[in-house]
């Protein structure tokens, strides 16, 4: 993998990407990264295609070397208001506010996207598999966004989510189904198939 190639290199170029959209429960948590010309990791790669020893492995090393990192979520009661794609490009602006320094281009993981501060930007389908910002956003958003699903596992054992992380399991629907749902839930999503009711 490489840095998306511009004209003007030597500008600071952020990637970013985020984790969570599918997930039932929790929030939706994105990162962006800028990295130095000289960034390089071995195995970095799409965190879908790491293991998750391996993405615990990377993040420090991704947060040593980087430039700037940050990570922000957007959570479940906003989800729903504006819709998981809106709140997913509005957990990467989120994330982007909060780097120490500013980019002068954004590359962006998936095919939608809103400008960002006049920024130019272009969107990179399964780009945390093609750039290096962009994979190690990708590393960040997912192990922030599982280590505080992990923390809401300690109050609601009976959803798994320690092991599913929200996203849409067997023992997730079926945690849905016997226990109702919390304050966590996004119930602008078909929590359980239309076959089966809730049981309160």
């Amino acid at each position: 993998m490489k840095r998306l190639e511009r004209q003007l290199s030597q500008l600071l170029e952020a990637g970013t990407d985020e984790a969570g959209r599918g997930c039932l429960a929790g929030p939706v948590t994105a990162a962006a990264v800028i990295l130095p010309e000289s960034f390089e990791l071995p195995y970095l790669n799409d965190s879908k295609k790491l293991t998750d020893s391996q993405r615990y492995t990377l993040r420090p090393m991704i947060e040593a070397q980087a430039l700037s990192f940050a990570v922000a979520h957007v959570f479940q009661g906003e989800i729903d208001e504006i819709n998981i794609l809106n709140a997913s490009i509005k957990a990467m602006h989120l994330a982007l506010d909060k780097l120490n320094l500013k980019p002068a281009f954004i590359a962006v993981d998936g095919n939608r996207f809103k400008t960002y501060k006049n920024i130019p930007h272009e969107c990179v389908i399964k780009g945390d598999g093609k750039y290096l910002n962009i994979a190690a956003a990708s590393v960040l958003a997912k192990t922030y966004r599982d280590d505080f699903m992990k923390k809401l596992d300690l109050k609601h054992p009976q959803y798994q989510w320690k092991k599913n992380k929200g996203y849409p399991t067997s023992a997730h629907r079926e945690g849905i189904q016997k226990y109702g749902i919390t304050e966590y839930h996004r119930t602008s999503f078909q929590l359980l198939p239309k076959q089966l009711k809730f049981n309160f």
